[in-house]
């Protein structure tokens, strides 16, 4: 055996069986279920990218950082993001970052990363069903609830 390769896999922590798996089919169980397992001391500190992966059922499969940047944004590589959705062969997804400065209004930058990730996730035949932005408090805004998905 001459040529030698590493094998890419994506790991499952927790346990959890699938018959177990949360549901969720509103902002607000979404926003529950990310506020619930989101460091709360790095908050109001500096920004976090996340996704939320779901089956086809919305069950939560799990949910992965992207990315965590400093205090006004944080870079995200959808080519990141995008392995580890087809890795995990979600068929849902539901993306959320946090705001330190606790304002929950999107910022042209986000519009722009959540109309891209829409467009690459069509292609794929993945839903994106929200993306939520968090204050530190744990108020949230959801793009799909405003009518911008």
């Amino acid at each position: 055996m001459r040529n030698k390769v590493n094998e890419i896999k994506i790991s499952y922590e927790g346990g959890i069986k699938s018959k177990n798996w949360v549901q969720v089919s509103t902002s607000a169980q979404a926003a529950e279920v990310l506020f619930e397992h989101w460091d709360k001391s790095t908050m109001q500190l500096q920004e976090t990218f996340k996704i939320v992966l779901l089956n086809n059922s919305n069950k939560v499969k799990g949910i992965c950082q992207i990315s965590q940047g400093g205090i006004a944004g944080t870079l995200v590589d959808i080519r990141i993001l995008f392995a580890t959705v087809l890795k995990s062969l979600s068929v849902g997804l539901i993306l959320a970052h946090n705001h330190p400065s606790g304002k929950l209004e999107p910022s042209e930058a986000d519009i722009k990363l959540t109309k891209k990730i829409k467009k690459a996730a069509s292609v794929f035949d993945i839903r994106l069903l929200d993306h939520l932005i968090f204050a530190p408090d744990g108020d949230y805004y959801s793009f799909a609830d405003s009518g911008r998905l």
